[in-house]
C-alpha cells in the first residue's frame, strides 16, 4: 500500500526562495480557508491512516501514527485553529513536518498544490485578524486570484509547552 499522496510522492528539496524573489509553499485547506506553509518544513504528505489515541493528550492531538517504524504525534490543525469542517474524508491528508528536529503530523482537509509566490505579494496579516488571538503562527497573507492565502509557520503553531507535551506523547 502506497502511503504517499498520488501527486505528492516526492517533495522538492530545492530552496524556497529563488533568485527571482519567490517563495515556494504548499497550499492546503482547513475548513473553507486556504492556507500555505514553507515547503522546506514539509517532509511529505500522506493519506489519512489509523491513529492510536493517547490518554490525557491535549484536545487538538489526535494521537500517534507509525510512519515507517517511527512513532509520530498527529495534531488536528482544524481543532488547533478552531475551524469547523465538513471535509470529504477521501481528501483529508496528514502533512508531515520537521519542527526543530521533531517530526509531527498535521491533519488538514485537503492539500491543494505547490505554489511559487512572489515575496512582494506577501503582506502582514491585518491586525483585526490577529488581535486577541494566539496568532504568532500567521506569517502573512498573499492574494491568490480572488482569494487570500494565509501563510502559517508550523514551528510556531504550537507553544513551547505544547511541543514539550507532544514530545511526551511521542515517547
Amino acid at each position: 500500500m502506497q502511503t504517499h499522496n498520488d501527486y505528492f510522492s516526492m517533495i522538492s528539496t530545492e530552496t524556497t526562495q529563488g533568485e527571482s524573489g519567490e517563495i515556494q509553499i504548499v497550499s492546503f485547506l482547513v475548513g473553507e480557508e486556504e492556507f500555505g506553509a514553507d515547503i522546506l518544513m514539509v517532509q511529505e504528505i500522506i493519506r489519512m491512516q489509523p491513529i492510536t489515541r493517547v490518554p490525557n493528550a491535549p484536545h487538538f492531538v489526535e494521537g500517534v501514527i507509525n510512519l515507517r517504524g517511527k512513532v509520530i504525534p498527529v495534531v488536528d490543525l482544524r481543532k488547533r485553529l478552531n475551524v469547523e469542517t465538513s471535509a470529504d474524508n477521501r481528501k483529508i491528508r496528514i502533512i508531515v513536518v520537521d519542527v526543530d528536529g521533531k517530526i509531527s503530523g498535521f491533519i488538514v482537509d485537503a492539500v491543494s498544490q505547490v505554489l511559487r509566490i512572489p515575496e512582494n505579494t506577501i503582506e502582514p496579516a491585518p491586525s483585526i485578524v490577529v488581535e486577541g488571538i494566539d496568532s504568532e503562527y500567521i506569517t502573512g497573507v498573499s492574494k491568490l486570484g480572488d482569494k487570500l492565502l494565509i501563510l502559517l509557520d508550523f514551528s510556531k503553531i504550537l507553544s513551547k509547552r505544547e511541543r514539550q507535551e507532544l514530545g511526551e506523547v511521542e515517547e
